[in-house]
């Protein structure tokens, strides 16, 4: 039993206990935000206090991070980001630019306070939305709470051994790591953010989607340190095949944004990369990998169920205020077909100038 639900248990058996407060993070309480987030079973990466800054110097949108107190001990926290635009409406949600979000919390009271501070809060903006990217369903009994199926996540245990990890994977994708392997490739940690960057507006180009700002990537390396990983995959003579960050939280590694070449399909490198992070990881410690969210029918959702994960719905929960529908703002929408096919003839610099200020508005 972690030392946060120990303390909960120790307040109610010595009688009274004071009365709950809902309170908006502020810079000076970040470490015990983040105390409580690591020790709290239900918190993910993405409830970490970082997220705050991160998005908004990276993008500019306005962030609510609450937390319910009793007796000086963190309950419960939830953050959440507005977006609104014009183009893609407007919304709150927990977490804009995050995969795992909603409320982490260790009391039923305390998670009913941060409902209820969203609930208040997407009345006073005029959302038309608010949503809560939980990995399995908060509130499967309230029908004001609404969810589609629309995004998986390939969770899968990995051990200590290469060889076992290898063999894991099928026979037909191993033949791909193999190749890399044999062709020489390999893995190197980077510093900064430049190859990553390079690697990932290449690939989100290919598929027609605007690219995130170099900054955003700095920032989150720069944020969160050690937790957050650069791995880039080059051949034997220096060429950029691609390169993934990855965040490492707990026992887990999450893969989070990658891309690669086009010399990476020459020479099995995506295949590698995911292996030699694998690789890594299990050195590390870490004994479950997160090959992250994929929306259905795509090729990233391809790819990863290839490698041997399974599948796991993201049942994410909607509350509709001003809107009369659920969103669907993804790239499978045939209403934004003739945008993606525009943006694949840009040319990347101005890709990489325009898109940011696209981005933004998606989350």
């Amino acid at each position: 039993m972690n030392s946060i639900i120990e303390n909960a248990h120790a307040r109610r058996a010595g009688g009274a206990v004071g009365a709950s407060t809902l309170h908006l993070l502020t810079p000076g309480e970040r470490p015990r935000w983040d105390a409580f987030v690591r020790s709290c079973p239900d918190a993910t990466f993405f409830h970490l206090s970082g997220w705050q800054n991160v998005i908004e110097r990276a993008f500019g949108i306005k962030t609510w991070f609450y937390y319910v107190e009793q007796d000086g001990q963190i309950q419960g926290v939830l953050p959440l980001a507005q977006i609104k635009s014009r183009l893609f409406g407007h919304s709150l949600g927990a977490m804009p630019f995050c995969v795992y979000g909603g409320v982490a919390a260790i009391d039923a009271g305390a998670r009913a306070m941060l409902d209820a501070a969203a609930d208040k809060l997407a009345h006073e903006l005029g959302v038309g939305h608010l949503e809560y990217r939980g990995m399995e369903r908060a509130h499967p009994d309230d029908a004001s709470w609404l969810t589609k199926e629309l995004y998986v996540t390939f969770r899968k245990e990995i051990s200590g051994d290469d060889e076992e990890n290898l063999n894991a994977i099928p026979r037909k994708q191993r033949a791909m790591v193999r190749k890399g392997i044999k062709l020489g490739l390999r893995g190197e940690v980077d510093d900064n953010v430049e190859r990553l960057f390079t690697a990932y507006s290449h690939s989100v180009h290919r598929l027609g989607t605007p690219v995130f700002p170099k900054k955003y990537f700095a920032l989150l390396q720069q944020e969160f340190g050690d937790e957050c990983e650069v791995r880039t995959i080059v051949t034997e003579d220096k060429r950029l095949v691609g390169s993934v960050l990855s965040f490492y939280w707990r026992n887990e590694v999450v893969p989070y944004y990658g891309g690669g070449m086009d010399l990476a399909r020459e020479v099995a490198g995506n295949d590698f990369m995911y292996w030699n992070l694998m690789q890594a990881a299990a050195a590390r410690g870490c004994r479950l990998f997160d090959f992250g969210r994929s929306k259905l029918g795509t090729g990233a959702y391809d790819f990863k169920k290839n490698w041997g994960f399974t599948a796991q719905p993201l049942p994410y929960e909607y509350k509709l205020y001003g809107a009369d529908a659920l969103p669907d703002n993804n790239p499978l929408n045939p209403k934004y077909q003739l945008f993606i096919k525009m943006w694949k003839k840009l040319p990347i610099p101005l890709a990489n100038l325009v898109g940011p200020y696209i981005v933004r508005n998606l989350g």
